[in-house]
């Protein structure tokens, strides 16, 4: 395992502060995960956090029922090797009860909102962690690291608090929840040195190999 940089230490060291506030502000705290690279650092970092005991947080992973199989294997391996709690809430789930209807595209991210809010109502999470970044998109250069929703999972960027000197403010009123984004000052960069410093695994899929394929 290589040393991490004096950069990297410090980001490793702001998000584990972020993830203890969090432990410290909050009854019940899901992390979304999915299996992609962002969960990983996110999950690894929460295992940091509070070594030796299991992370207090339940994963939560929004499927869509499109993932590869790669994916879902290396999910249940890792919460069976950590001793994670995993709840999984599928889309297929909220399609089977007429309560969402496939796109025409056929794509189903789109779709992940209303399961989410739904389950976060439904689990009476009161935070959930995410693996979002600033450096993704513009309207994610907006977010704090702990950012209020409504009860219907919308944000006010006018809403938001002021957060200084590494003060986080969790205060919410009834109905509302807190997003909490631990590696919001991380770039893709970062994340990918974090995992060749850490070793961290990754679902295969992630790396070139051969696999099998059909014509349509």
């Amino acid at each position: 395992m290589s040393t991490l940089s004096p950069h990297l230490k410090d980001l490793e060291n702001e998000s584990i502060h972020i993830l203890r506030e969090v432990a410290g502000q909050f009854d019940k705290v899901g992390i979304l995960f999915s299996g992609g690279k962002d969960s990983v650092v996110v999950f690894e970092l929460a295992r940091r956090a509070f070594a030796p005991a299991t992370v207090p947080f339940e994963l939560l992973h929004v499927d869509t029922g499109h993932n590869f199989p790669e994916v879902i294997d290396f999910r249940d391996r890792l919460v069976e090797e950590s001793g994670a709690r995993l709840h999984v809430a599928r889309v297929q789930d909220w399609i089977d009860r007429g309560d969402l209807q496939e796109r025409p595209d056929g794509t189903r991210n789109p779709l992940q909102s209303v399961p989410l809010v739904e389950t976060i109502a439904e689990r009476e999470y009161d935070a959930v962690c995410g693996g979002a970044r600033r450096d993704e998109e513009r309207a994610r250069a907006k977010e704090r690291i702990f950012s209020i929703r409504d009860s219907f999972g919308g944000w006010d960027p006018r809403r938001q608090r002021p957060e200084l000197w590494d003060l986080y403010n969790g205060g919410k009123m009834t109905g509302e929840n807190v997003r909490v984004f631990p590696i919001s000052n991380w770039t893709e960069s970062d994340i990918w040195e974090y995992i060749g410093a850490r070793e961290l695994e990754l679902p295969s899929i992630y790396y070139s190999h051969e696999r099998e394929v059909f014509k349509r």
